[in-house]
């Protein structure tokens, strides 16, 4: 989607600081962080969101709970634990269409917790 944020951000048209990248998804620190780490972990393939996902998109994210395992080992907060939150359609506060998780961490969070 040319006007989608995050797909300008993975092909490097929007400057971005990056976490760690592979040929399918791509992590980058939130520029708006709620926690001490907050980094955003995107398919490089562009959907909506998980609600949009279907039988011909889905193999989009395959692999993305070893990536973000990866991603949480590179940042150090593995060990202590860490939060993996997906917004899916606005009235759950999805402000960018384009599928992403929310990896919090680095902090003590209580529960519930938004």
């Amino acid at each position: 989607m040319s006007d989608c944020i995050f797909c300008k951000i993975i092909n490097g048209e929007i400057p971005s600081k990056k976490v760690l990248e592979n040929d399918k998804f791509y992590a980058f620190h939130d520029i708006q962080p709620v926690k001490k780490v907050h980094v955003l972990i995107v398919p490089k393939n562009h959907v909506s969101n998980i609600a949009h996902l279907n039988e011909k998109n889905e193999d989009y994210i395959e692999g993305l709970l070893p990536f973000v395992r990866d991603v949480a080992k590179e940042l150090g907060i593995s060990k202590d634990g860490y939060r993996l939150i997906f917004n899916t359609g606005e009235k759950s506060g999805q402000t960018v269409f384009h599928m992403h998780a929310h990896l919090l961490g680095g902090e003590e969070m209580g529960w519930p917790e938004a």
